[in-house]
């Protein structure tokens, strides 16, 4: 990652990358850390969101390492392409940005404070960029699974824009919306900054509090 300029504007649906069937490499079926199973069915107690906050190294070990959530996985959302690898949405012709799926317990943690986290823990209001790291593919998104998740997320967006707007800061960008396709990343990209401990975290807020 690191330092990388991307295309900015998203492509129209007819020219993206067409994509296929099925995956192109094998995916991953036990989360590394948490010892949980990746790809699901998982029980039914469990709520599922998808945050995109960038580069999704730094945003996938933010999220396992809160108590209460069972899994993540590293991927890429709100495109048109079928199965893309990561090259393929590098180049800017998949419409997908760097997701990851959180999969948590709401009695152990509440949805509300996961969204307190994405705001606080990365920049909403940069668009196509998360600091150094320019293109779609890092744009700021919540995808969510409900209805009610939905109407918590917009919520939490307007409280959020009063505080930002208190601070003389940027309108949020941040695309929410209920979920589309959730497609992997590849195995080397799963609990990334496990595997390499010293590896590049873009992740960086904008010092503004999100009032819970």
């Amino acid at each position: 990652m690191g330092i990388l300029s991307r295309p900015t504007q998203l492509p129209a649906p007819e020219s993206t990358i067409a994509g296929r069937d099925q995956y192109l490499f094998e995916l991953a079926t036990t989360h590394r850390v948490l010892g949980t199973e990746m790809l699901g069915p998982w029980p039914a107690n469990l709520e599922i969101v998808y945050f995109g906050m960038g580069c999704f190294w730094g945003v996938e070990r933010l999220f396992y390492q809160i108590p209460g959530v069972y899994v993540t996985a590293a991927g890429y959302q709100g495109g048109t392409t079928k199965h893309p690898t990561y090259e393929e949405v590098c180049t800017g012709m998949t419409g997908h940005t760097e997701s990851v799926l959180v999969v948590f317990d709401p009695a152990q943690v509440s949805f509300k404070s996961l969204l307190k986290i994405f705001w606080e823990e990365h920049d909403p209001t940069s668009g196509m960029r998360q600091g150094n790291d320019i293109g779609t593919q890092y744009r700021s998104a919540i995808y969510l699974t409900s209805p009610e998740q939905l109407a918590i997320a917009e919520q939490t967006k307007f409280d959020y824009q009063t505080q930002l707007a208190a601070a003389n800061l940027d309108q949020i960008t941040t695309e929410i919306k209920l979920a589309p396709q959730f497609f992997y990343a590849e195995i080397y990209h799963q609990q990334y900054l496990d595997r390499v401990p010293n590896g590049y975290c873009g992740l960086k807020g904008t010092g503004v509090s999100c009032i819970s």
